[in-house]
């Protein structure tokens, strides 16, 4: 562990305060991806980015929303959040996406927002975006490596630059272990593993931290 410590400390060291522009892009039912994407919001802002939280439309029938109490509660809860916009993806130096996995796949809502991407993509106009995804489930293999990967697939179509938190600092290991992005998972009483919210503001420290560098160059 000497070793991952120095590295550490060297990924601590380079985070500087940044003049970022950051999206966060998520999907949720009844509220852990949008409480993970404030998380986000909270890390990447502590590093001085201009951070827009945005949420993709909701597919699913109001009646199969209002057969669950917890769904109904979170989508009257989180009414006031904007929709995501093209303009936020053309703005953003550097996106979040945090979203469930469906059955080791990305959530309907998600890949239905994405498929909408083919304007900007054809113009060139989500190359050199920095990204990095997140995502959850209620048991600890159900899926979430395999839904960050598909949504890694189409960003390497975007021709983005992916920020995976790796092994980059040391809570990793204590939140769930995943290296392409923070996996939670969520027990029946709603309850996420430990060290959860410090692993997401890591990642998000990461990701802005990268879209400097990224930007920086571009500006030489």
């Amino acid at each position: 562990m000497g070793i991952l410590n120095k590295l550490f400390g060297q990924e601590k060291e380079r985070n500087t305060m940044s003049n970022v522009k950051l999206a966060i892009i998520y999907y949720s039912s009844t509220g852990t991806n949008y409480q993970m994407a404030q998380w986000a919001k909270e890390g990447a802002e502590a590093t001085g980015a201009e951070v827009k939280l945005v949420k993709v439309p909701e597919l699913a029938p109001q009646e199969a929303i209002n057969s669950n109490p917890a769904w109904k509660a979170h989508a009257e809860e989180t009414a006031d959040v904007p929709m995501v916009e093209m303009e936020d993806l053309e703005w953003a130096d550097a996106i979040i996406f945090s979203m469930p996995t469906r059955f080791g796949n990305l959530p309907g809502q998600m890949k239905q927002f994405l498929d909408t991407t083919g304007g900007l993509w054809a113009n060139g106009k989500l190359i050199n975006k920095v990204v990095s995804g997140m995502s959850s489930a209620s048991n600890a293999h159900g899926g979430q490596e395999a839904t960050i990967q598909a949504l890694y697939t189409s960003m390497m179509h975007w021709g983005a630059i992916i920020a995976a938190p790796g092994y980059t600092d040391a809570v990793q290991f204590s939140s769930g272990g995943n290296p392409y992005g923070v996996s939670v998972t969520v027990d029946q009483e709603g309850n996420m593993q430990e060290d959860v919210q410090e692993a997401v503001m890591h990642q998000a420290k990461r990701t802005v931290t990268i879209a400097t560098w990224v930007k920086q160059g571009q500006q030489q």
